[in-house]
């Protein structure tokens, strides 16, 4: 079965990858039963990449309010505390807020990563393309992003990935390297504008899920490997 085979090939790259509905399962279970969250009051955000392939990654949609949009070319959140400020005050009386968020790789069942067979084409092409085109202009050791009205988000995101070029294009799968790297901006924004914002929310309790999406082929279900699960009190913040 194709499926059983991308699964084998997830779990090359990615050890802890679950499917994508076996994710939304888990852990919309270890928000009722765990942490007694009534789930018909929660308010989904997502801060993932605008890429349309992102859309069925997650039967969350299918379950919770939402979702708020933050996030943008590669996942960063670029709403920023504005976005995260109105998130807050959209949140159900009573309810919880959950926030779902990192970038997304592609992978081919020939284990090519970074790339994938998107909806009605016969070649591959990038997933996620705004950061294989990083990629490919870290290449040069000259090259500066320079930021810009007219491709700002693209411009902004390789900015805030400069700092780890060395450690991108020095390791062993640069693809899924500066996916990492990405994760870890999106992440630390993240919990940097929910902390600003804390006072914004009325309700108690935000909902934390972040990760890396993997992306596999068309009618086939995604994956997703958690890296951050956490129930904040946004009181102690």
């Amino acid at each position: 079965m194709l499926q059983r085979k991308f699964d084998q090939v997830v779990k090359g790259f990615f050890p802890n990858a679950m499917d994508a509905k076996d994710t939304s399962i888990h852990y919309l279970g270890k928000m009722q039963i765990d942490h007694k969250i009534n789930i018909s009051k929660v308010l989904m955000a997502t801060s993932v990449c605008s890429d349309d392939i992102n859309v069925p990654s997650t039967t969350f949609f299918n379950v919770l309010f939402g979702p708020f949009i933050m996030g943008g070319l590669g996942g960063l959140p670029f709403a920023g505390q504005t976005g995260m400020t109105a998130f807050a005050h959209h949140i159900p009386d009573e309810g919880s807020a959950f926030i779902f968020y990192g970038p997304h790789i592609g992978v081919t069942l020939e284990g090519d990563l970074g790339k994938m067979y998107r909806p009605r084409q016969e070649q591959t092409g990038n997933s996620c393309g705004a950061l294989m085109l990083a990629l490919s202009r870290f290449g040069d050791s000259n090259y500066k992003p320079v930021i810009n009205e007219d491709d700002y988000q693209q411009m902004k995101l390789e900015e805030s990935l400069i700092p780890y070029r060395d450690q991108i294009l020095g390791s062993k799968n640069p693809a899924q390297a500066i996916t990492e790297a990405t994760y870890e901006i999106i992440d630390k924004k993240i919990h940097d504008h929910l902390k600003t914002c804390k006072d914004e929310f009325k309700v108690d309790t935000v909902v934390l899920l972040g990760g890396i999406i993997i992306n596999t082929d068309y009618g086939l279900d995604d994956y997703f490997d958690a890296r951050n699960f956490e129930v904040v009190d946004v009181r102690n913040l």
